[in-house]
């Protein structure tokens, strides 16, 4: 995770922690409960579970055991442990590194594919690396893969998915307007429209889809 991310995410939860330290200050229990202000509780549950949520990822384990409680003093021990991992750099999972591993090992073939003159498999690869990186994405923020079609449950498409990544603010719309560009010069290179893109084009996608990957791990 860049430095500049994790600082800012930093930010993030401290803001919300001192939300909590305010208003504790002015109550004599930890729940808050004293102040008998019941829109303010809520207020403060959802916007903890807003951070947490945000921070961790839809599929996280501190989002499991925050909508499994409106607890307020458990929903500021699981801001802390998460703020602590974030410190420690403990929140980008095995399962995250893993799947960094092979696309980049992946993406590395396709740029020796480029520098030999391949440009429409290395276009290919990188597309597929792209893609299942989508389909990644959408299994940990808890977006569903397949669809139900006339012809039965179908995976769905590519395009598909990064548009409901993008409306889940899972990333940005810029990126996403990056992706749907990424997938349009796949799609040519794989049904032979040779002459419609360049080797440097291809090249951008390429390194365009390697800092994707890296600023948003799966």
């Amino acid at each position: 995770m860049k430095e500049k991310l994790k600082k800012e995410l930093l930010a993030q939860l401290d803001n919300v922690i001192g939300l909590y330290k305010s208003l504790r200050s002015q109550a004599k229990y930890d729940d808050l409960s004293d102040l008998k202000d019941d829109a303010k509780t809520s207020q403060v549950i959802t916007m903890f579970r807003s951070a947490i949520e945000r921070i961790s990822g839809k599929g996280s384990v501190y989002v499991r055991q925050a909508v499994a409680s409106s607890n307020i003093p458990i929903l500021v021990g699981i801001l802390e442990a998460l703020k602590a991992d974030l410190e420690a750099g403990y929140l980008l999972s095995v399962e995250e590194l893993i799947h960094g591993e092979v696309f980049g090992d992946l993406l590395e073939a396709a740029a020796y594919l480029l520098d030999e003159g391949y440009k429409d498999p290395a276009a290919v690869l990188a597309g597929c690396v792209l893609e299942e990186h989508l389909r990644q994405l959408c299994k940990k923020n808890g977006i569903e893969t397949e669809a139900n079609t006339k012809s039965g449950i179908k995976a769905k498409k590519a395009d598909l998915m990064n548009s409901e990544l993008s409306k889940a603010e899972v990333y940005s719309i810029l990126d996403q307007k990056n992706i749907t560009a990424w997938l349009d010069l796949r799609n040519k290179a794989a049904h032979g429209k040779f002459d419609e893109y360049a080797k440097e084009q291809v090249s951008i996608m390429r390194f365009g889809i390697r800092d994707f990957v890296s600023r948003v791990p799966a």
